[in-house]
């Protein structure tokens, strides 16, 4: 059985506190001296750089602040609307497959997606989760991962009702050629209360098949 917290903050939660806040969690979690913790929340507008990120798919570097992330990925933009899952996962627990993690967290947006009758796609070589209508194909959904010593930290993102003109800023994971969507612009109107509800109900499907439910506590920081 394992014992997951689940963490919702209600106000924008400024990114180097939540860095910091992942950072003392998952030692924790490698030392037995807390559980393992899925955190909600939301950031103020921002960008962040990945390991990968290439500076010239900066565009506007002055727009909003941006953050060398430390996870794996290129330049991705946080703000309010979207909603941000970091999930701090024991992965040992799991078989230590990281590949098998990463496939997971794919999974786990595709089934939310399919609640709301979005059909979420992944692509060989195109990080995240994709719509597709026709030729055109539209991100709906990132994910950037950091594991250290078997513990799990950042996660995945999902536009809910962000501002998508603020991607104007950067070439988003590096990729000039597709765009960016959200629930909202595929005619999806949801709160993020009843987001929050989906993502946990598709996350015990997916990571926790053996019935272990975590705990929700409701938090601001």
């Amino acid at each position: 059985m394992h014992q997951i917290e689940w963490k919702i903050s209600d106000e924008p939660v400024p990114y180097e506190f939540a860095l910091d806040v992942m950072e003392r969690r998952a030692a924790d979690i490698r030392n037995g001296t807390a559980s393992e913790m899925v955190w909600l929340l939301e950031h103020p507008p921002l960008y962040t750089a990945g390991t990968s990120a290439r500076e010239e798919d900066l565009l506007t570097p002055d727009r909003f602040p941006v953050y060398r992330a430390g996870r794996g990925g290129q330049y991705t933009y946080h703000g309010p609307g979207q909603r941000i899952a970091y999930v701090l996962l024991d992965l040992k627990k799991r078989g230590s497959d990281i590949r098998k993690y990463v496939e997971d967290l794919e999974s786990w947006v595709i089934d939310v997606l399919a609640q709301y009758h979005i059909k979420g796609e992944i692509r060989e070589g195109r990080v995240g989760v994709w719509v597709s209508k026709g030729h055109q194909e539209d991100k709906i959904a990132a994910i950037g991962v950091r594991v250290r010593k078997w513990v799990s930290f950042h996660g995945i993102s999902i536009n809910v009702e962000p501002d998508l003109s603020h991607y104007d800023g950067i070439i988003p994971c590096g990729i000039s050629e597709y765009g960016v969507t959200s629930l909202v612009k595929e005619g999806i109107p949801v709160s993020m209360p009843e987001f929050d509800i989906e993502l946990k109900s598709s996350f015990e499907k997916i990571f926790l098949q053996n019935g272990a439910l975590g705990c929700i506590t409701n938090s601001k920081p």
